[in-house]
């Protein structure tokens, strides 16, 4: 199950989201500063759209690659799209998080870059989040102190124009045969704001979850607009969230 809505402030969604038999993406483009040149003819919509779409070649076309090396050259396809026309050097270039899962045998992999999230709900009760929460440890969230740091070691990695970003993702695998899922939610962070921003646990997201991803959004937009916790970021923001239930084997089925 999926579901995306653009925010109450937005005029347009800058998520994306895509689910096939398999696997999952979700991406998240960063809403630009109004005003601020970034060297890019492009909007946000077109980076994501362009982006999942090269997700989606490399994540159906059989392969032994690793999610991030599948994203590397996502990103690099991208790149080489709006090369002629763009400023790439410029480090205010349109960008997106990633989150990324696939179902591989008896493997299950992950990826997340920047602040989308994969979440597995274990067969066992417990909850393990995969997280990049290098965002959450600036030290200057300045326009231009975000721009000093952002795809370099000293700050945090997004999809834009360096592929090389995906080589920084938290990505990993979860063995079905050694801990057994029972689901799986893909989010991003307008999404996820009841655990990141309302000091709700994720064992509580999964729980409002089960009753669909449209609910966890209206109860997300609902604790926004109360103004319960306090957040560096917007109150409102795109909220993207899909729910996976695995079917043993795990090669049955990824989301229902």
């Amino acid at each position: 199950m999926s579901y995306t809505e653009t925010s109450p402030t937005h005029e347009h969604n800058e998520d994306f989201v895509l689910v096939g038999n398999d696997f999952v993406i979700v991406l998240d483009g960063a809403t630009p500063v109004p005003g601020l040149e970034n060297g890019c003819i492009h909007d946000v919509p077109w980076l994501v759209r362009q982006l999942g779409l090269r997700l989606a070649e490399g994540l159906t076309t059989p392969s032994s690659w690793s999610l991030s090396a599948i994203l590397e050259r996502a990103i690099q396809q991208v790149c080489d799209a709006h090369a002629d026309t763009c400023d790439l050097e410029d480090p205010n270039s349109p960008s997106s998080t990633v989150a990324l899962l696939r179902l591989h045998g008896d493997r299950i992999d992950y990826l997340a870059l920047a602040d989308s999230s994969v979440v597995f709900h274990m067969a066992d009760g417990g909850v393990l989040p995969i997280t990049d929460d290098r965002l959450d440890h600036l030290k200057d969230y300045s326009v231009a102190g975000i721009g000093a740091v952002r795809n370099t070691p000293d700050g945090f990695w997004v999809a834009s124009t360096k592929p090389e970003a995906a080589r920084h993702a938290v990505a990993g695998s979860v063995s079905y045969a050694a801990q057994p899922v029972r689901a799986a939610a893909v989010l991003t962070d307008g999404a996820a704001t009841l655990v990141e921003r309302h000091q709700q646990s994720w064992e509580d997201l999964f729980r409002i979850l089960e009753s669909g991803p449209e609910d966890l959004v209206r109860r997300t937009r609902e604790a926004d607009e109360a103004g319960t916790g306090a957040s560096r970021g917007k109150r409102h923001d795109d909220a993207t969230a899909v729910l996976c239930h695995f079917v043993p084997p795990a090669t049955e089925q990824l989301c229902t």
